[in-house]
């Protein structure tokens, strides 16, 4: 088997133009089942979470949930779509393992909600992304291939079915194709899902947990070259992280072009993605809709939302998460460039519930983006995982701001709090490492490195203050770092005046 050399990446957009779209699956948060009265928490023993509507069985008829037809109209109505005024469900039909009726109730041609679109900050620019539709169906069941070292069938001794994710409701929300983005498609594809994401989270709809599945992501990529029709699609399934939406991006693009490079021809096929590679892999040829033999689910009656029920619920819509953080920045009097710090390292929500807590803005971001953050890295683990809540920061901030602690003892105060020790004061208090600002207990100490130093104190004497830096740091390696540098300097300059 011989393996073909990727194009460089830059000399594919100087010869080509990449056109991609995005299929986003968003299970919601309801408490119950699509059509039926089964449970949705996350787990559980496989296939104990089921019923004979849910698995489709002879005589088991389904009714649709108001509460996910009422979270698809606020997902629609923040994606800035039409909302239908009659709508109605739709069989699509196809033999999968987890499947168990062999179709699934979807939306064909009439969906939900329609013609929408949804801004994204590219470099400061905004990036509009077009909204084809957002349609409500089920979920699928999931398979487990297991005895394989891959988790996929090929190599697999058996294949697992459990169908307790099965009628779970999924809102699909499908891009219009997006041309025109050169060499930032893929950076525009994963700024799309991160800003989706953020959108529903602030809706509460979902906890769109990608690592849960909660959030998965198809991607349509395809290349032409200047002036020709746009080429022919594959689609990446289930991509799981928003780094993989990207990666999956990129890769395809590299791939199409090689295949196109060597006078071959693109297929209309959904490929899978590795995380471990980086490269994706053909699936299966892509269906079209005739394939699925789509017609009027007859066991649910059309939706026809209220025109007013629309209304409310547009009135009660949250702030969206570009304009909140727009607020945000104003507010905590940060640039562009400190705003994309802390967009880039996900802390937007820690530093504002710190702040909440009654930290600065400007303590809050430093213990965030700095010690916690490469904490984060070094363990490779969330900002928000790595073991320090929010109240925990203002309330170490708070110890600094009282001058109880100085930045290097609070550092080793916030060890205590990730080693699970209590929270910053009770580790204070335990470790006995609360500034020494009290004169007569410093002054001992201040003496000591003053004879310690006797050319040091010359010099100070002699006006060369500056010199003082010297005994601060003597005195504080003798306190083991606990005494107060202000109250220390002034100390040696009144001995030495």
């Amino acid at each position: 088997m011989t393996t073909t050399a990727l194009p460089a990446y830059e000399d594919v957009v100087a010869r080509f133009e990449p056109v991609i779209g995005l299929e986003t699956h968003v299970e919601l948060g309801t408490k119950t089942k699509m059509f039926c009265g089964c449970p949705t928490d996350f787990g559980g023993q496989p296939n104990t979470r089921i019923c004979p509507v849910c698995l489709g069985l002879p005589g088991a008829l389904p009714v649709a949930n108001r509460a996910a037809i009422e979270a698809t109209i606020r997902i629609g109505l923040a994606l800035n779509c039409t909302i239908a005024s009659w709508c109605r469900f739709a069989r699509k039909n196809y033999f999968y393992p987890d499947m168990p009726k062999n179709f699934q109730i979807s939306q064909y041609d009439e969906p939900l909600c329609t013609d929408g679109w949804l801004d994204v900050e590219i470099d400061g620019e905004l990036v509009r992304i077009g909204i084809e539709r957002v349609h409500l169906e089920e979920d699928t069941g999931k398979t487990l291939h297991v005895g394989g070292a891959t988790g996929r069938i090929h190599g697999a001794t058996e294949s697992l079915v459990d169908y307790n994710r099965a009628g779970i409701p999924l809102v699909e929300i499908v891009t219009k194709p997006i041309p025109g983005t050169g060499a930032q498609a893929p950076i525009v594809a994963r700024a799309y899902v991160t800003e989706l994401r953020d959108v529903i989270r602030a809706l509460g709809v979902s906890d769109v947990r990608m690592e849960q599945g909660s959030l998965r992501c198809d991607v349509n990529t395809s290349l032409n070259r200047a002036g020709e029709e746009w080429g022919t699609r594959t689609e990446t399934k289930n991509v799981n992280s928003l780094r993989s939406v990207e990666r999956a991006v990129r890769a395809e693009m590299l791939r199409q072009a090689s295949v196109l490079d060597a006078g071959g021809k693109i297929t209309q096929e959904t490929r899978h993605f590795h995380e471990e590679s980086g490269d994706t892999t053909s699936g299966r040829s892509k269906e079209t809709a005739t394939d699925y033999r789509y017609f009027p689910e007859p066991d649910l009656v059309p939706l026809a939302p209220d025109p007013a029920w629309v209304e409310a619920l547009r009135a009660e819509l949250p702030e969206l998460p570009r304009l909140h953080r727009k607020r945000l920045q104003a507010d905590w009097g940060l640039s562009d460039l400190d705003m994309q710090s802390v967009l880039n390292a996900g802390a937007v929500e820690l530093i504002e519930e710190t702040v909440a807590a009654g930290a600065a803005p400007e303590g809050a971001r430093k213990w965030w983006l700095g010690e916690l953050a490469r904490r984060a890295n070094e363990t490779g683990v969330e900002l928000a995982a790595v073991g320090v809540t929010p109240a925990h920061v203002a309330e170490l901030q708070r110890l600094v701001d009282e001058g109880k602690l100085n930045d290097k003892l609070a550092r080793t105060v916030l060890e205590g709090v990730i080693a699970g020790e209590g929270g910053p004061t009770e580790i204070m208090v335990a470790r006995g490492l609360e500034v020494v600002s009290d004169t007569g207990a410093l002054t001992a100490a201040v003496d000591e490195a003053i004879a310690a130093n006797p050319d040091v104190a010359a010099k100070i004497r002699e006006g060369k203050v500056a010199a003082a830096g010297v005994l601060v740091g003597a005195v504080m390696k003798t306190t083991r770092g606990q005494a107060d540098a202000k109250t220390v300097r002034e100390l040696i300059i009144a001995r030495l005046s």
